[in-house]
């Protein structure tokens, strides 16, 4: 038995929440789960903490790997979300196909909730970006309703508060009543790519190793596509 800590992107939590309880009932395996977004963690690995498995995006991964933070060989892929645009459940979908079409949308939306950048998400950094290309910052920071988090902003969509959402698509996912409408225009869509590893530090790393293996395997690529993720090609 072992007992390993997992730190991970927190758009993952639900899905590797629970593939992690399932592992550990199996192996008889103690995990403890530390969820934060991308900024809040690499803060955190900044100051010095550590854990024996990292979930993290494939940059700050790579970065650990040249930082001689990760045991040899022990990188893998996991999963791909994206940008999305959500909707209550049974709203019409708006027309975001394009980048005229999706602005469009946005001008004409009473308010859109999305995370705050001050948070420190992939999302809540790179909406804004979007927003100031096509010339609308000034408009949508009139009508933008900022969250703590993507599962929030999910969830203002669902209470009516917002007519539609931005963030990562397994954060909306998650979330009872929400939709996907799709992801934003091809000019301005952005993936994120999640990438595990054992840390060079680790006292379990054969087990963080197996947590890794089962967060890949075949019998749950299912499960990842209704969380709202893409998995890689076996």
């Amino acid at each position: 038995m072992a007992k390993l800590k997992v730190m991970c992107a927190r758009s993952m939590h639900l899905v590797i929440g629970a593939l992690g309880r399932d592992f550990a009932r199996a192996g008889g395996h103690e995990l403890e789960f530390d969820f934060g977004t991308v900024g809040a963690l690499q803060a955190k690995l900044d100051a010095g903490e550590t854990a024996d498995v990292v979930i993290l995006s494939r940059a700050m991964v790579g970065g650990l790997e040249l930082a001689g933070g990760l045991a040899a060989g022990s990188r893998t892929d996991i999963a791909k979300t994206f940008i999305a645009v959500c909707i209550r459940h049974g709203a019409p979908r708006p027309d975001i196909a394009t980048p005229e079409t999706f602005k469009r949308t946005m001008e004409a939306a009473r308010a859109v909730a999305m995370s705050d950048p001050a948070v420190g998400g992939s999302a809540a950094v790179y909406v804004p970006v979007v927003f100031e290309r096509l010339g609308i910052a000034g408009l949508m920071a009139s009508k933008s309703l900022l969250q703590q988090n993507g599962v929030e902003v999910a969830r203002r969509v669902v209470e009516g508060k917002a007519d539609l959402g931005l963030t990562l698509s397994g954060e909306v996912a998650s979330v009872e009543g929400a939709e996907i409408a799709g992801p934003l225009p091809p000019a301005y869509a952005q993936d994120t790519t999640y990438t595990a590893a054992v840390s060079a530090g680790s006292e379990a790393p054969d087990a963080g190793r197996s947590f890794i293996a089962a967060l890949t395997a075949p019998a749950v690529r299912e499960i990842w596509r209704k969380a709202g993720f893409e998995v890689p090609q076996a």
